[in-house]
């Protein structure tokens, strides 16, 4: 007798094919019998332990989340709503080229300071890790929902070179392109960067081409936060299609957005862009989330050479008076690589999180807002809160522009990535609420895809990209990652006024054929493990 069978669903089953009705058998965490409406006319159906009645009900498979910075929310929290409650069955992490392995003691403390803002300093949790496969097991110990992972190129580098502005030696390169590798042989599915997140930006054009050449020889891909979303973005973006045919790798553009006043408008060209390097043969995807404002740490928009040394050199030069002025400088008048090229604009920065209760008041409000409260200059604001708050806070800042993602989003090698940060008082809404958002405000009421492509947009081509065999479709044999939604009722809960608030319409999850949600409600379950890399 199998496990279960889903009776009577809507299946949408991620190739982009129209829906059509059946009976869904699962079993030691796979699907093991698909029965299409039409096929059981007359037939025995199907029977198993237990029935799930799924009439109204849509089954798809789970959301492959391709860009999430939940590298410790996976084992600081067992629930993990933020991601199961949306239908999410996998996520990539290890993102934007700065994560927690591989590491030796002093890396680990470096990156823990300098990504507080995204995942917390990690103080609750005992980092006992250092490999990247070791890391991996230690999601396999069970966590709420499966995760894929990425080597970060920022860790690699503080870890061979440290955080200094020069390029790597040739035996810094070489080790830097063994610590590679051996993390994809541990299991992860390529590298990524943030080309505007210090030590990572420090690396030229054939560092990152001798690093990408590795990755494609295990058949992995390269995931960059490229070097510029602001003034330049076109250009930014060319370098990385231009780097990743020259490696012979893969490319996945991390959050593919076209942002700041300069770039509104401006999606055709980017994807004309790549139109013209797809049509000749390059393997390029990209993720993006369905907003328009970013979300990063404040530290983030600092100019390059102020991280140089890593955290602690630059809180000692925002002490420095002199040189806190040339950073205000960079930031307001020449625009900072920092911030895209583009002057700060306050107005749009507002803090979304500190790591000190304190400093509390400044959540929810503009740097700007808060600056003219206390009856200063808004650089005074955001420095006191980077000293106060040991480069802490986390921040909105927006941006962006929606006609922007909507084109974006219609692209034929699209996925979504939500970007979610977790952490703050006021996180950035999409981290609760990227995928239903999809389902319910841009297919249910503007219409911009139709269900079967967004579907698709969220399994199938994700999975495609991670060259996993077994996930992203209905189908028999598959692993029984899957979720079920009411497409009438399906929308992101969370808000900007609101932005922890769960989904609606996304009654059941199962991951590996347990389920997570049920009747609306998470449950205990830990079936979720590290998703390592497919051998080629």
């Amino acid at each position: 007798m199998e496990d279960l069978v889903i009776r009577d669903a809507e299946v949408v089953d991620g190739s982009g094919e129209p829906s059509w009705r059946a009976d869904v058998v699962i079993d030691g965490g796979r699907i093991v019998s698909v029965v299409k409406e039409a096929a059981a006319a007359g037939c025995q159906r199907p029977s198993a332990m237990r029935e799930l009645d799924a009439e109204g009900l849509v089954l798809s498979p789970g959301f492959i989340d391709m860009h999430a910075h939940s590298d410790l929310a996976l084992l600081r929290d067992p629930d993990h709503s933020a991601k199961a409650a949306q239908g999410v069955t996998l996520e990539v992490i290890g993102q934007d080229g700065l994560s927690y392995a591989p590491v030796d003691d002093r890396t680990l403390e470096e990156v823990r300071r300098a990504i507080t803002g995204w995942n917390g300093y990690g103080d609750d949790l005992d980092l006992d890790w250092r490999s990247v496969g070791e890391y991996l097991d230690r999601l396999d110990r069970g966590i709420a929902v499966n995760a894929a992972y990425l080597v970060p190129q920022g860790t690699v580098r503080a870890l061979v070179v440290g955080w200094e502005d020069r390029p790597a030696t040739p035996r810094e390169l070489d080790r830097m392109r063994q610590l590679v590798a051996e993390g994809l042989e541990q299991g992860a599915v390529g590298l990524s960067s943030g080309l505007t997140y210090t030590p990572g930006m420090y690396a030229g054009e054939a560092e990152l081409t001798e690093l990408c050449r590795v990755v494609a020889s295990y058949g992995g891909y390269w995931c960059p936060h490229h070097r510029s979303y602001g003034a330049g973005a076109l250009e930014a973006y060319a370098e990385m299609v231009d780097l990743s045919r020259r490696a012979g790798c893969a490319l996945h553009l991390a959050h593919a957005t076209m942002n700041f006043g300069v770039n509104r408008g401006r999606a055709p060209e980017l994807l004309a862009l790549l139109d013209e390097a797809l049509d000749a043969g390059a393997d390029i995807s990209l993720d993006t989330y369905p907003y328009t404002s970013g979300s990063t740490t404040l530290a983030a928009l600092l100019p390059g050479w102020a991280g140089e040394g890593g955290p602690e050199a630059v809180l000692r030069r925002l002490a420095d008076e002199g040189t806190a002025e040339r950073i205000r400088h960079d930031l307001e008048v020449t625009g900072s690589d920092g911030c895209h090229g583009v002057p700060v604009e306050w107005g749009t920065v507002e803090i979304s999180g500190v790591t000190d209760p304190a400093l509390g008041a400044y959540v929810g409000r503009t740097v700007l807002e808060s600056a003219r409260e206390r009856g200063e200059a808004p650089w005074a604001t955001a420095r006191r809160l980077l000293l106060e708050d040991r480069l802490g806070p986390a921040i909105l800042q927006h941006v962006g522009h929606e006609e922007n993602v909507r084109a974006v989003m219609r692209h034929r090698v699209h996925t979504g990535g939500s970007d979610g940060i977790l952490r703050g008082a006021k996180p950035h809404p999409r981290a609760y609420g990227t995928f239903p958002h999809y389902l319910g405000r841009y297919v249910r009421e503007l219409g911009v895809l139709s269900l079967e492509e967004c579907v698709a947009h969220l399994t199938s081509r994700p999975a495609a990209r991670l060259r996993l065999p077994d996930r992203g479709l209905v189908r028999e044999g598959y692993r029984a990652d899957l979720v079920l939604f009411d497409p009438a009722t399906v929308a992101a809960g969370s808000a900007y006024g609101r932005p922890r608030a769960l989904p609606t319409g996304i009654p059941y999850v199962l991951v590996d054929g347990r389920f997570v949600v049920e009747d609306g409600r998470r449950t205990d379950v830990l079936a979720g493990r590290a998703v390592r890399r497919t051998p080629v």
